[in-house]
This record gives C-alpha cells, sequence and structure tokens, in this order.
C-alpha cells in the first residue's frame, strides 16, 4: 500500500513541500510527519471540522509534514535555538522560495513554533491546532478519538512507524548534546536530554542567582 491510498493533498506546493522533507529527514521522523497529517485532519473531522471548508487543507499538510524539519539536515545545527523553531525557520524560509503569502508563512510558523505547546496551540486557528493535536496522536493515541477499524492498519502499511518515538527521542538528545542551548531546562527538549544525561536541572533561586542577577535573594536594598 502507498500513499495513494490515502488522503494526502496533492498540489504542486504539497508534493514540494513532502519532497523537501523526505530529502533532510530520518525516514522514522519523516513517515512520522505525514501521519501527523493523517491524524490531525482526522482529529478536525471529529470535531466537524471539513477540510476545505473550516481550514485550509494544504496549510495544514505544510505545517505538518515540515513540523519536524528542525530535526533534519537543514544546515541549522550550529543555531542557538531549539529545534521547533529551527523548524518553523526552516519552512519559513524554504516556503517563502516557493511564493507562499506572508500570511500564509505566518500560520506555518506558528503551527511549528507551537507544536510542542498543545496547551496553546489547541486555542488556536485548525491549521495551527491539528498540528500539534496529529502530532501528540501519533506519538500516543490518547484522547476522546477512536480511529474507524483498520485505518491504523491502512496508514503504518504505508507509512511503517520504524520506532519513531525513539528516532525523535535520539534526534533531539543528539542535538542537545552537541549544543546544551538547544535544550534549555523546564522545556520538553531540555528534559529529554536531562532523563538521557541524569543531570540534575538548577532551583528557581539558583537560577534567579546566578550572575548576572537583580540579587533578589540577597539581603534588602532600598
Amino acid at each position: 500500500m502507498d500513499h495513494d491510498s490515502l488522503p494526502f493533498p496533492r498540489t504542486d506546493l504539497a508534493l514540494a513541500a513532502m519532497r523537501h522533507a523526505r530529502d533532510i529527514e530520518d525516514p522514522a521522523i519523516f513517515n512520522h510527519s505525514m501521519r501527523t497529517y493523517l491524524y490531525g485532519r482526522f482529529i478536525g473531522e471529529q470535531e466537524g471540522r471539513r477540510p476545505g471548508h473550516d481550514y485550509d487543507d494544504e496549510l495544514l499538510f505544510l505545517g505538518c509534514v515540515l513540523h519536524d524539519t528542525g530535526l533534519g539536515d537543514t544546515g541549522l545545527g550550529d543555531s542557538e535555538q531549539p529545534f521547533d523553531i529551527d523548524g518553523a525557520d526552516h519552512a519559513v524560509g524554504f516556503l517563502a522560495g516557493l511564493g507562499v503569502s506572508p500570511e500564509r508563512l505566518e500560520v506555518v510558523w506558528d503551527a511549528i513554533a507551537l507544536h510542542l505547546h498543545p496547551d496553546v496551540a489547541l486555542r488556536k486557528r485548525p491549521e495551527i491546532a491539528l498540528v500539534s493535536a496529529g502530532a501528540g496522536f501519533d506519538l500516543g493515541p490518547q484522547g476522546p478519538y477512536t480511529l474507524p477499524a483498520g485505518y491504523a492498519d491502512r496508514v503504518h502499511a504505508a507509512l511503517p512507524r520504524l520506532r519513531g518515538s525513539a528516532a525523535l527521542y535520539d534526534a533531539i538528545v543528539a542535538q542537545g548534546l552537541a549544543n546544551p542551548h538547544k535544550a534549555p531546562p523546564f522545556t520538553l527538549t531540555g528534559e529529554l536530554l536531562r532523563q538521557h544525561t541524569g543531570q540534575s536541572w538548577p532551583t528557581w533561586q539558583q537560577l534567579m542567582t546566578q550572575p548576572p542577577s537583580w540579587n533578589d535573594y540577597g539581603p534588602p536594598t532600598a
């Protein structure tokens, strides 16, 4: 079974984005990104949102298929940003080169930059909310949604899991080990790095008193 059996948009822009993600990402992460769209679309349908009517289906696909490009070979490996922000920047740069309007680029940027923050993303427009929802569902099919019988089998036949969650963990940790700025404390990326290394996070007071500091924990000042 191939991708043609599943409801992916097949516009020139969607196909270009799909090929680009496939070229720069590990196959397991690429497959996760493609499944993110399918599960995001499914969740949208369960909520009564119709593709092409209640949201821009092509725009949802662009956010989904490009949402983990910050873990791919983008040339951003030396940045000081976490992978989600790298991916948002990379996606916008790539799509701008294909003539996508600034208004649509802003939606894609927000969808990718917020996909690790469902508490925020789910309050946004569907093209943003469903990227986060679909990515989360692909990693753990939890929540009030029940897939139709055989649907997951069809999806996994076309897009094998290839230990996708493990591949994501390995890629995020590898970036954090190479550059700790990409996995700051108290973030998801930072927590994965902490689990891998066993290091302790600083306390709030330690963070507030490390130089430079306003000395809020020191003797009272006038």
